[in-house]
């Protein structure tokens, strides 16, 4: 699937993964559909990208259901929106609990479900899933995020043979942790045990790579990143040890778990 000249629906436009594929894919030609659930935060962009925007909150089921109409003949779903998540589940209200898996999971889920259909029908099209590495081993204090995470790589994955001889792609793009964006950049947290990051124009650029590619799979994180979740998806067990013995782990997801509370 070219990029260049096809309308692409991105949600989660506002944070900073988000800012990044809005300005490569507009340089790239797309035609861009870009939700977000701040309407302030979205009205400047409409004149700097010429793109649609629509305001809707992913935890609200009716608000997904308009994007999508409202986004309806889009040949691209780039779905990048979500919550941070962070913390113990035993200080998540179920409301909280309900809101996290809602944007997470259910949105991309639906809004697939949704736009898929006409992708087919056309016999083009590429669904797009931002994921994350926590979706591949899990880690501490992130029972709720690495829930929802794991949940839509399988989503992604068994939804690509779904629609396998349809001409629409499935791909899973997972960053691991990321300079300059997200929680290391909002909290100001070092990475535990000294793991290298990536710029959030890697990320951007497994992206690109996964739609015009039509990878199944994309991870966007250092070479001992993507080993040690490797080893840690096999071995549950051991990973658990030696994530104890990581420099700094505990402090670093105190700092983060802390500065995004008020996200939940």
């Amino acid at each position: 699937m070219r990029i260049t000249g096809a309308t692409v629906l991105l949600t989660g436009v506002t944070g900073g993964i988000g800012s990044a594929l809005a300005a490569e894919l507009h340089a790239r030609g797309a035609e861009l559909i870009l939700s977000g659930r701040r309407k302030e935060a979205l009205e400047p962009l409409a004149a700097v990208y010429r793109a649609r925007t629509v305001t809707a909150d992913l935890a609200d089921p009716d608000d997904v259901e308009r994007l999508a109409t409202e986004a309806s003949g889009a040949q691209i779903l780039i779905a990048n929106a979500a919550l941070p998540s962070s913390g113990d589940l035993l200080d998540f209200t179920p409301d909280q609990i309900d809101r996290a898996l809602a944007v997470n999971l259910r949105a991309p889920a639906m809004l697939a479900r949704l736009l898929a259909p006409t992708m087919a029908k056309a016999g083009r099209g590429h669904l797009a899933f931002v994921g994350s590495m926590s979706g591949k081993t899990a880690t501490k204090s992130a029972a709720l995020y690495g829930a929802s995470k794991f949940g839509l790589r399988g989503f992604a994955l068994a939804l690509r043979q779904d629609l396998h001889h349809t001409g629409v792609g499935v791909s899973i793009v997972q960053p691991g942790f990321v300079r300059d964006a997200g929680m290391f950049a909002a909290t100001g947290a070092a990475t535990p045990g000294g793991l290298r990051t990536v710029s959030p124009r890697a990320v951007v650029g497994g992206v690109v790579r996964a739609i015009e590619q039509n990878r199944a799979e994309v991870n966007v994180a250092p070479f001992e990143m993507r080993l040690l979740t490797a080893i840690g998806g096999q071995f549950p067990s051991l990973s658990e040890r030696v994530q104890r013995r990581m420099a700094g782990a505990d402090r670093t997801m105190r700092q983060i778990v802390q500065a995004q509370r008020h996200t939940r």
